[in-house]
Formats: structure tokens, C-alpha cells, sequence
């Protein structure tokens, strides 16, 4: 990337970091790490970094995160040329370089790559190795399984084991325990002794599970009994996982602790890779009609009015999607892909955006940009402002934890000109996320909101067979007016709708926008459709067989894998084949989607008269 000759900052980044990784012990965390990602990759699936991990370069050099930490850039992929110093750089000074005007190398004339997202490598590590680094990996949903597989194969059999979690007893359970205990023997207790008891019994474990993701790593030569007795998860003996008895928390200062969860966003990019042939690494984050989602619907090619009033193109793509994040974004008003890593920061971090920098924003204050959004923003503000490093440092991990100002802090700040808005928004803050996280999750989303632009109906079948939780293709795919028809009558409903109901409401808004954009769908032939992935047939998309209500995921398959075998003659026929319910096939029959076949295999003369 930077050529054999380091430039010196580069250089200066890097010893500094692996001086501090190797000298705590931790390279042979980067070294697990690296090997599961490479894998990954390998096999076509990305992995996305979580948490602070992308604050270092060692890892972005090791390939383990995109994010680079070192500030905004160019550099050139063919004579490796690099500039770090020019002043329209230095003008992006805490902003990312993809935002920077493109520049074509003044040495062999090729377009340079803009890079670099400035974070710096202390909040991951601290300034003096001092705390305790996680590397958290976001793999395919699809793909979670294998990683955990590939653990054992670099450990050897019987190291790694899953992390435990001890399920606990909540308050409204307790209550329910406790006065059915009264009730059984007759006794009358008044609610406040009740109340009483179940503050007592609050927290008491109740059983055992297993972490999402958490592997558990046991050094060669050691036991296991030795640290934590194990256990299957709720002592289900017929499973093969194995799992710490003792909760993950109580032993990860001892043990190493890896964190492999499942996302659905490299599961979607690797969908549209398959159907659009784009290789994802290549997507320019500065693609200002991609930019425009976050502003309006011109990109679409409809207006607010054809998509239900919603005024933003970004319905749909993750960390932006919701009716909290779009709002937002309204709010915040995004220019550049910067402001976006801020949002994500807000819309994840508690007390950070409500009532704190939204408010802020409001009174002309602040703005997206000098506003509180990651915990990285605390430290590299307070430096500016004249605060010693470490101390700085110190502050920000107070304040992201919820932990709040000591008076001497309050003091120092207000010493070197902290504006008191600044110190009070520290205050209202409870958690805050790292800068490396939302630099990652926004590299995800946007390369998805690229698809969405260019490549809308591998977008929209991407989003309906992995991301939509309530799709229904009796209301969905029997065209616009009827979806409208439902549409207004769960709006009627918008606060009583039950969980299911919520996610149908929400995929509806998706189908609507589909719809407004010209695309349609094209009826389910069962001979031709997947159990779970929609496809595009013609022009148009053909929803997987589990969109059917009623049909779940194994019976979906059922049918997929009983249609290889050959036609179906007759319902029965489909009956007995697939194990399909009475329900489904009548409804299937309902839609049109048996076509002429008959009840039973049985002819009858009278078919042929």
C-alpha cells in the first residue's frame, strides 16, 4: 500500500503500535484474528470489524479490519506515492479521506486512492498498553458456524469451548414465582411484602445458555477444570456444544476469549456480489448519488408522496433504516460520508443523541460536527484543547461508560476554555461507541446503499431473503393496490399491532418503494423457487417459498427438495411429498400457485367426457 520505503508517519504509527502489542502480550491475538478473517475472505465472505479493534493500523495492515485509523490521505496504488502534508489534506483533519476531491498522482498520473478515517490507536489500547483490548469479528450469519469449526483447527481438538452466560431471574418472574407460592397454600401477602421478596430474589440464576459468538480458548497443557467447570448449555445432553459453566465475564481475565458473532451484513453483501458480479472492496465511498439517499429520493427516482411521505432514500439500509435513525438524519443533515460514522455513533451510543446533541443542534450550539458522537471525539477534542493525553484518555473512557466528570476534571476543562455545553453533554452521556466501529458499520451499509442506487432489484432481493422478518406474499405480491389496502389498514392499527404484524408493517414500506420505482414481482413457481432467497426471473423477483404464511424454513425445503424429483400430480400427490400442512396447500391453491392440479391422483371418466 505505502511501498517499501515507509513515509515517516506511516512508519512512526506503526512501531508505536506493535511496540505496545507485542510488549502486552496481545500479538498473538492479532495473529487468531487475522487467521479467521483470512479464511473468511477466502471462502467469499467479508467480515466486519466491531468495536475498537479498527483504531489500529497493525490490524488494518494485518487485514483483520477496512477501517484505516491513520488520518485522511491519498496515496497511489501503482508508485506507491503517498501525500499526508499538502494543505487541502490537512484540511480534512479529523474527517475521512474518501470525502477529500479525487487528485490524480503528480508522479505516474494514475488517480490516487483517498483513504484514512483518523481515529487514533489509544482507543483500543490505551496510551500505555493499559487496557485490555477485544477483537470482536462480525462474520456471516452463514458463515458463524465454520468460523467456530475453524477455531478447533487452529487450536487443536478440545482448547476452545463456548462461552457460558448465566440466565438470571427477572422481576416480573420472581413476582409471578412468588405469588403462585402464596396462592398454592392459602396465604395472603400484601403486594408491598411481595415486592419485598421479589427485589430479594431478582437476579438469582435460573439457567444457563451459551454467548452468540464467544469462544473460549484454553492454553495448550492446561485444564479446563482448572479455571471453570463445563457443562452442555442448559444440560441438554443430545447437544455436541460445550460450554464454561461459569458466566464468560468471570473468567476472561484468565482465558482468552474470542469474540466470532453473526451479522447480516456481510451475508448481504455477499448475496449482491453473487448477483451483480461487483466486487464490494471496490464500491468508492464517494459516490454522490449513493450520498443523496441521506438528503432526499432523487436517486430512486420517486418522490416522498409515491413511498408513503417518507422523505429519505436510506429506508432499508442498516444503522439508517429505522424511524429513529432517518430522523436522524433529518436532523443532522449529512454531507459527507463522515457525518454519516457520526450518526451511527449518535444513533448507537445511550443519552448521546436525545436530549443532549440533538438539543445542542437545535440551539445552534453545535453542529454534526463539533457535537459529541464517538468516545474518540472526547480525547482528540480535549488534546486540542491544550488537556494532557493521558488524562484526556482517562476522561473519555469515564464518560463513554456513563461514569461521568470527578470535580478536578470539571475543573481542568473549564481551565483551557471547555465550553460548558461541552462538560454538560459529557454528563448526560451513558454509553458511547468507538469511532472504529461506526466507521465499519457505515463501510457495510454503504456499499450496500450502492447496490440499492445501481443495482435496485439484486438490492431489493438481498433485503427480502435475508433482513425482511415479516414478508407475506399473500399481501405483498398480488400488486400495488392491494398492498395498499393492507397498508392503510395496519396504519388504522399503527399502535395495537403485534410483534409480527410490526415486522409485516415495516417490510411493506420496502415493497411499497419497490413498487414506486417500476419493479414488480413475478408469482411463485414452485418448481423453480428457493426455500429462502428470492431471485430475479425476467426482470422481475420471484420470493422464496417461505414467504408463503404458514410455510416455515424447513418446510420450504421440503418442497424445494421434493419438486427436484419431478412434477407433482396432484395435491395429494404434494401432500405426501412435501409433508405440507392442509392449511398451506389450500392457500398455496388460494394463489394460483398449483395451477390446474387436481385434488388426488384418482381419474375419473367424467374428466374425459
Amino acid at each position: 500500500m505505502y511501498g517499501e520505503e515507509l513515509p515517516a508517519i506511516v512508519k512512526e504509527r506503526l512501531d508505536r503500535e506493535l511496540n505496545s502489542i507485542i510488549s502486552n502480550g496481545y500479538a498473538v491475538m492479532y495473529i487468531i484474528a487475522q487467521k479467521l478473517v483470512w479464511k473468511s475472505n477466502e471462502d467469499g465472505y467479508l467480515v466486519g470489524s466491531r468495536g475498537s479493534v479498527g483504531s489500529s493500523f497493525a490490524a488494518t495492515m494485518s487485514g483483520i479490519t477496512e477501517v484505516n485509523p491513520l488520518q485522511a490521505h491519498y496515496r497511489c496504488p501503482n508508485c506507491k506515492y503517498s501525500d499526508f502534508d499538502s494543505p487541502e489534506v490537512k484540511a480534512f483533519s479529523g474527517r475521512s479521506g474518501c470525502d477529500m476531491p479525487d487528485k490524480i498522482c503528480p508522479v505516474c498520473g494514475e488517480k490516487l486512492v483517498k483513504d484514512g478515517f483518523d481515529i487514533p490507536f489509544e482507543t483500543f489500547l490505551g496510551f500505555k498498553g493499559n487496557k485490555e483490548p477485544d477483537i470482536d469479528l462480525n462474520f456471516s450469519g452463514e458463515y458463524q458456524s465454520k468460523a467456530h469449526a475453524y477455531c478447533e483447527v487452529i487450536f487443536g481438538y478440545g482448547q476452545t469451548f463456548r462461552a457460558g452466560t448465566i440466565g438470571t431471574l427477572a422481576d416480573k418472574t420472581a413476582f409471578g414465582y412468588i405469588k403462585n407460592y402464596y396462592e398454592e397454600r392459602g396465604i395472603h401477602k400484601r403486594n408491598c411484602e411481595i415486592d419485598r421478596i421479589v427485589q430479594g430474589c431478582v437476579g438469582v440464576r435460573r439457567t444457563t445458555g451459551q454467548h452468540p459468538g464467544g469462544i473460549v480458548v484454553l492454553p495448550v497443557g492446561e485444564e479446563i477444570n482448572t479455571f471453570t467447570p463445563v457443562q452442555h448449555p442448559a444440560n441438554d445432553m443430545t447437544t455436541a456444544t460445550v460450554t464454561t459453566h461459569f458466566d464468560y465475564h468471570s473468567i476472561d481475565h484468565n482465558l482468552l476469549k474470542l469474540d466470532i458473532l453473526g451479522h447480516d451484513d456481510p451475508t448481504m453483501i455477499r448475496m449482491l456480489q453473487d448477483l451483480t458480479g461487483i466486487d464490494p472492496v471496490t464500491i468508492p465511498l464517494d459516490d454522490e448519488a449513493v450520498m443523496s439517499l441521506f438528503k432526499n429520493t432523487s436517486a430512486l427516482g420517486v418522490t416522498p408522496e409515491d413511498i408513503g411521505g417518507i422523505p429519505l432514500g436510506c429506508l432499508g439500509i442498516p444503522e439508517f433504516g429505522t424511524e429513529f435513525a432517518m430522523q436522524m438524519v433529518i436532523d443532522a443533515k449529512p454531507q459527507e460520508f463522515s457525518d454519516l460514522i457520526r450518526i451511527s455513533g449518535l444513533s448507537h451510543g445511550t443519552d448521546v443523541w436525545l436530549g443532549n446533541a440533538q438539543t445542542l443542534i437545535e440551539q445552534g450550539l453545535a453542529t454534526i460536527s463539533t457535537a459529541i458522537c464517538t468516545r474518540d471525539d472526547i480525547m482528540i477534542y480535549l488534546i486540542q484543547m491544550g488537556l494532557d493525553s493521558e488524562q484526556s484518555f482517562t476522561i473519555m473512557e469515564s464518560v463513554r461508560k456513563g461514569k461521568g466528570l470527578k470535580e478536578e476534571w470539571k475543573e481542568e476543562m473549564r481551565a483551557h476554555d471547555v465550553p460548558e455545553w461541552y462538560i454538560d453533554s459529557c454528563l448526560k452521556i451513558k454509553y458511547m461507541f468507538p469511532k472504529a466501529h461506526a466507521a465499519a458499520y457505515v463501510m457495510m451499509a454503504w456499499r450496500i446503499a450502492y447496490c440499492k442506487v445501481y443495482y435496485p432489484l439484486a438490492y431489493y432481493a438481498a433485503y427480502f431473503s435475508i433482513r425482511a422478518t415479516g414478508f407475506n406474499y399473500e399481501i405483498m405480491c398480488q400488486g400495488r393496490e392491494r398492498l395498499t389496502y393492507f397498508q392503510k389498514d395496519y396504519e388504522r392499527r399503527k399502535d395495537s399491532l403485534s410483534k409480527k404484524e410490526q415486522d409485516v408493517y415495516r417490510d411493506m414500506k420496502i415493497v411499497q418503494e419497490m413498487y414506486a420505482r417500476g419493479f414488480d414481482f413475478t408469482p411463485i413457481d414452485i418448481y423453480r423457487a428457493k426455500p429462502d432467497r428470492f431471485q430475479i426471473i425476467d426482470g422481475k423477483l420471484m420470493p422464496a417459498l417461505n414467504t408463503i404464511d404458514g410455510m416455515g424454513d424447513n418446510a420450504a425445503i421440503a418442497v424445494a427438495e421434493a419438486a427436484k424429483d419431478g412434477k407433482f400430480l396432484s395435491r395429494d400427490d404434494f401432500r405426501q411429498r412435501t409433508k405440507a400442512t392442509k392449511t398451506v396447500i389450500d392457500l398455496m391453491g388460494d394463489l394460483g400457485l398449483l395451477g390446474d392440479m387436481p385434488e388426488s391422483n384418482q381419474l375419473s371418466l367424467f374428466d374425459f367426457a
